[in-house]
């Protein structure tokens, strides 16, 4: 493999890196939602249920969002140098 090649393939596997670990998040949400729709009883469309499993949702994108903005900013900067 060529020294550009291996430029080319680092954002792309950087980029894979941080998609599995939003996969791997996404995934860990649906367990807990799982778990929650097993344990505790779903009364009203806005019972402590469905606010966990949106809270839960909610931390999941905010953590996705940050982690792909560092990865960006990081790539942007790589692709200067």
């Amino acid at each position: 493999m060529t020294t550009t090649q291996a430029k080319e393939k680092g954002p792309t596997r950087f980029m894979d890196t941080i998609e599995d670990a939003g996969n791997a998040s996404l995934e860990a949400v649906r367990e807990l939602a799982n778990t929650v729709n097993g344990i505790l009883p779903d009364v009203a469309e806005d019972g402590p249920r469905r606010k966990i499993i949106d809270s839960a949702f909610k931390m999941t994108e905010q953590l996705l969002s940050t982690s792909t903005r560092a990865a960006k900013r990081i790539l942007d900067r790589t692709e200067q140098s």
